[in-house]
């Protein structure tokens, strides 16, 4: 089968090759999937570049955790029902060497994720791993109903999920975007209160829209950011930061402490299982019942994989980009 993989770190055009490799085949409790599309994200590209001095976990890694495609094998324990069923896929790469940037991949049964007749395998694709972030983003600390959600970068592959999922569980949301000119970006179905980072009064425009506190941040840039929401959050609010600019940020720790701020720091690759199963079935339930959307997607054929990794390093569709395997 056709794949993409690298055998050592770098840039992605020194390291990346396309190539034939074997077709793998599905051990006990597991599935091999066709993949249609591949998605393509932060971490990857993270994990590919060597970053934070992280090494390779093997030999040859084929890249990618996300993806969508058809069950055409099944591993011994495992239903024959599956085969011929379309399902997203989640770390597929995330401990493991074989990702979704190949014709096949094989995954743990659960996380071959049936997709529903409706829902288009480039949306499966997307929804991985800036989908479980989000979920776990807005329900890990309890509900939301009737409460106040800051998302930072509302714009982002992440943001713009967990601002749409807060929404549906009855929240009210608050949105922000590095840019005052960016907010007419934002769709009214993520966010229709926008707030520009560079304005000069930011703070008070997110306490106008939030008089008595933001109850709940999703944070993709604590150190940038973290002033701006001890300004902002109301009394126990929770801040759930799944990125910062800086390895080390450092808080202030005082109007933190006087509001009895929680921070909740999300790694998506080393979330317990039970919580990546209950993610991976609500997003599925979001997107069957169309109150979760994915759009801006930038798709690049399987021999342009340099081109996909290039374009997530740029920050393009917002970490929405897909590679057409077949």
């Amino acid at each position: 089968m056709r794949a993409a993989f690298y055998e050592r770190q770098g840039p992605a055009a020194s390291v990346l090759k396309v190539g034939e490799l074997p077709l793998p085949e599905p051990g006990p409790g597991e599935v091999r999937v066709r993949i249609t599309f591949s998605g393509a994200n932060p971490g990857d590209i993270k994990k590919r570049q060597g970053w934070l001095g992280y090494g390779m976990s093997a030999p040859r890694i084929v890249p990618h955790s996300d993806g969508a495609g058809v069950v055409d094998a099944v591993g011994a324990g495992v239903s024959p029902a599956r085969l011929g069923r379309r399902v997203w896929v989640y770390g597929a790469q995330s401990g493991r060497p074989f990702g979704t940037a190949a014709e096949a991949t094989v995954v743990p049964n659960a996380q071959a994720v049936d997709l529903p007749d409706a829902v288009p395998d480039e949306v499966g694709a997307a929804l991985g791993i800036p989908g479980i972030t989000a979920w776990r983003s807005v329900f890990a600390d309890g509900s939301v109903v009737a409460r106040t959600v800051l998302v930072q970068g509302v714009l982002g592959a992440v943001g713009s999920i967990a601002a749409q999922l807060a929404r549906w569980a009855g929240a009210r949301v608050v949105g922000t975007v590095r840019r005052t000119a960016q907010r007419d970006l934002v769709p009214a179905y993520v966010a229709t209160s926008v707030v520009g980072l560079d304005h000069p009064d930011a703070v008070a425009q997110v306490r106008a829209l939030a008089p008595e506190g933001i109850d709940r941040i999703i944070e993709v840039a604590l150190s940038e950011n973290v002033e701006l929401d001890a300004a902002v959050v109301s009394q126990g609010a929770v801040i759930a930061a799944y990125g910062s600019v800086k390895p080390r940020p450092e808080l202030p720790f005082w109007p933190l402490l006087f509001a009895n701020v929680s921070v909740r720091l999300l790694g998506s690759d080393d979330f317990p299982p039970e919580a990546k199963a209950e993610a991976a079935r609500g997003l599925t339930r979001a997107v069957a019942d169309g109150q979760l959307r994915i759009d801006g997607r930038k798709v690049f054929a399987s021999s342009d994989i340099v081109a996909a990794h290039e374009a997530v390093e740029r920050g393009e569709t917002g970490g929405r980009v897909l590679v057409r395997v077949s």
